[in-house]
């Protein structure tokens, strides 16, 4: 099949990498130094799925229309680079990868005749050089649709679901907001310029995060949206993190991301995006929280804090230490 991904960075560039070696035309666009590696050298992927080199096209834009799209861009970049491929995107299917609560319901006016699929994922991968992304963790993408039908969903599915797990659920809108949940852990990390799992051993930091996630988990139920969307966030686990005492809901939190990550250090997203000198996806995560919460009269102090630290660490660099970070956020 021939398959447009819009965006080879840490996830686009993992299901290129993938989809390359399974057969598959790929092709990808990029920018900078990015679009110029992956010309020169090829597209290395590194880590969970195994090595691997794809030798794909690289484009600033897409210039001909793919059988199938991913757009795997950073929220804030989605309608631009939906705009910017929008006549090759006309009648194509695409699957929005991204995080926060807008996704494809956002891309509807830049691509009408695009039937459109929701898309989030629990593979933790990273892009901090050129040409490289690397695969810390394996995990399970859940597809849901949009404004596309049953069979373009059921098409998409199959075709990811041929080099990763991959499930689909009946109600975007709980796979968004379920993501955004586990998205509280990107904080972590961006706060402290350190990987999560190292991160999570300070019992001030990790209390902050379980914070941050009770908050989303609140904002999402006055909202009216079950949190069903994910296998990694049970029934029990949203039950723990509301119910138990703060010190014991961070406790049971950091044993299952440690459990999950093994050893190689998660950046996480967002300080990704801080290390390439590139704005965040801050506003879109921890700041829809705050967002939503203003909406539905939910407090929400400690995504706000996070909203203000990332912003003044992306202006200033200036990281801190995990124990001082947690204290700063849970006020």
């Amino acid at each position: 099949m021939r398959i447009g991904i819009i965006g080879a960075g840490a996830l686009g560039g993992t299901f290129a990498a993938l989809l390359d070696r399974a057969g598959h035309e790929v092709v990808v666009t990029a920018r900078g130094a990015q679009l110029d590696a992956i010309r020169e050298h090829g597209l290395r992927l590194e880590g969970g799925y195994g090595d691997a080199l794809a030798r794909i096209a690289a484009l600033p834009a897409l210039a001909e229309p793919p059988e199938l799209a991913f757009l795997a861009v950073k929220a804030q970049d989605a309608a631009s680079a939906a705009a910017q491929n929008a006549a090759a995107l006309a009648g194509v299917p695409v699957v929005v990868v991204q995080n926060g609560v807008r996704g494809p319901q956002a891309l509807r006016e830049a691509l009408p005749d695009s039937p459109l699929i929701g898309a989030a994922s629990m593979i933790a991968a990273s892009y901090l050089s050129p040409g490289v992304v690397t695969v810390t963790a394996p995990g399970v993408t859940v597809l849901a649709r949009d404004s596309a039908s049953d069979t373009a969903l059921r098409t998409a599915a199959d075709l990811l679901g041929s080099v990763v797990a991959v499930r689909t659920a009946p109600d975007l809108a709980g796979v968004q907001w379920s993501k955004l949940v586990v998205n509280q852990l990107n904080a972590a990390p961006a706060v402290t310029g350190i990987g999560l799992q190292e991160a999570l051993r300070s019992a001030p930091l990790t209390a902050a995060v379980a914070a941050a996630m009770r908050e989303t988990i609140r904002v999402a139920r006055a909202d009216g949206v079950r949190l069903t969307g994910l296998p990694a966030l049970s029934p029990g686990l949203l039950r723990t993190l509301l119910l138990l005492p703060l010190p014991l809901a961070a406790r049971v939190l950091r044993r299952g991301v440690l459990q999950r990550m093994g050893d190689v250090p998660n950046p996480g997203s967002t300080l990704q995006s801080i290390r390439r000198g590139r704005p965040s996806e801050i506003d879109h995560l921890s700041g829809a929280v705050v967002e939503a919460g203003q909406r539905l009269g939910v407090p929400t102090p400690v995504n706000r804090r996070i909203v203000e630290l990332v912003h003044r660490i992306e202006a200033t660099g200036g990281f801190l230490p995990p124990d001082e970070a947690g204290r700063r956020l849970v006020g």
